[in-house]
Formats: structure tokens, sequence, C-alpha cells
């Protein structure tokens, strides 16, 4: 199938063009940082930013889109499950 928009660079303000499965895990960093991360099973998401920063959102709803550059979803903290990252 022809992807007409091949020669356009990619940009942080453009859909996603790959996915993930993200296995949450405290020592283990995600293969590629993340442009968002979709929440299947609602719940609090811990996740160190592209930046170094820690933070931890509570109370996630399912089928939540999360615009974050994150390097690492860490298991501590973190309820949701079903978790996608895109980039």
């Amino acid at each position: 199938m022809p992807d007409r928009f091949s020669a356009n660079a990619s940009s942080l303000t453009a859909p996603a063009s790959h996915g993930f499965a993200i296995t949450p895990g405290d020592t283990a960093d995600l293969p590629e940082t993340t442009r968002a991360i979709y929440v299947g099973a609602g719940g609090t998401v811990t996740v160190r930013l592209a930046s170094g920063a820690t933070v931890t959102l509570a109370d996630v709803p399912a089928g939540s889109l999360l615009p974050l550059r994150a390097d690492r979803v860490l298991s501590t903290g973190t309820t949701a499950a079903s978790l996608v990252g895109l980039s």
C-alpha cells in the first residue's frame, strides 16, 4: 500500500508511526522514547520522562492517550495495564 506521506519529515505533532507493548519495570528502559502512551486498562501510571523527572499520574481512565515523552514506565506505582508506547 503506498504511503503518500513517506517523503514528509516526522515531527512530534505528526501521528505515531510505530507502537510497542510496554511492560513496566523499575530498571529497564523502554526500547525507544515515546511520543504518547495508550492506557488500555485504567489506573495509576508512573513514568520517567525524557528530562529525567519521574511523575505519577493517578486515576488515568481506560482508553486514555497520554502525550508523554517517556523513556521508562516504572512497575512501582503503576497499576494501569495494557500499556502501549507510540512513537
